[in-house]
């Protein structure tokens, strides 16, 4: 399957985030303000935010499949990783405000027994969460979307977050009022986290970082070829989500060009069957001792 229509599998992804998060954030939102819930009322705004990273993930997609153009040789495909980006900032802003206002809450002791419908609430909305969350996880996985897989892990945070209301919901049953508001803080902190795991990778991608790990079994694959004598260099970058690779061969000084243009062919043609690798630029040079 192409790059460009798996992108548009991945734009599937997005839209089913988007309509969870409508209908989960207006939900929480209006039950927490007639049951009186601390930590609902954190996983509603949490929710809330989540559209807004899923928009932006649904136009990074879009934008990654306009073709290359005059500026733009190599594809639009690193707006993937931008609308990642976007999506950590949102989420940090809100996990910041979410923080503010219950820290305030707990320290100033506003805490209340919240209506018990709001934990069932809680509760429900992590089971439906979970379920888009795996959904959105093998989409990633079957289109190797970075952007998907950043939604599917907010997705992910967001069922525990709803868990983690609910247990405050349940706890504030019992007489332990100040459960509720700590378990909104705990939701401040997990968001916050979230953005931070989602900003640390796509920083990662857009400074050109490439996995050690997969270098060093790229280095083994091309050794691995018998005319291959050497391998002296071997980079790799993100374009989007597809490996750029450049790799610097030694090969018998006394071959013709077309043997060595064959062996580069060859390498390549390796790299794509065994790592997935379509864009690899392999570089001889006559080995020497």
């Amino acid at each position: 399957m192409g790059e460009m229509e798996n992108l548009k599998r991945g734009e599937r992804g997005a839209w089913v985030s988007i309509i969870a998060y409508l209908i989960l954030a207006s939900v929480k939102l209006i039950i927490a303000s007639a049951g009186g819930s601390e930590a609902l009322r954190a996983d509603g705004l949490n929710n809330a935010t989540d559209i807004i990273a899923s928009v932006a993930v649904l136009i990074g997609l879009k934008i990654s499949r306009k073709p290359p153009d005059e500026d733009h040789h190599y594809g639009h495909f690193r707006a993937e990783i931008i609308a990642s980006l976007i999506a950590a900032f949102i989420m940090f802003v809100i996990g910041l405000e979410v923080l503010g206002a219950t820290f305030s809450n707990i320290i100033q002791q506003k805490a209340s027994e919240p209506s018990l419908i709001t934990g069932w609430t809680a509760l429900s909305a992590a089971a439906f969460m979970y379920g888009v969350y795996r959904y959105n996880l093998n989409l990633s996985q079957k289109v190797n979307s970075k952007a998907l897989q950043a939604a599917a892990q907010d997705n992910r945070s967001d069922a525990l977050v709803s868990v983690g209301a609910a247990v405050g919901i349940f706890g504030a049953q019992f007489g332990i009022y100040w459960l509720d508001p700590l378990a909104g803080f705990i939701v401040g902190l997990i968001i916050c986290k979230t953005a931070w795991d989602i900003f640390k990778d796509a920083t990662h991608h857009l400074t050109d970082g490439f996995d050690e790990e997969e270098i060093e079994e790229i280095r083994e694959l091309i050794e691995a070829h018998p005319e291959v004598m050497a391998v002296k260099d071997v980079k790799g970058r993100l374009q989007g989500n597809r490996a750029l690779i450049e790799a610097t061969i030694h090969v018998n000084p006394k071959i013709t060009i077309q043997a060595g243009h064959n062996i580069t062919d060859e390498v390549e043609i390796i790299l794509e069957n065994k790592l997935n690798i379509r864009y690899a630029h392999i570089h001889i040079e006559p080995f020497e001792k």
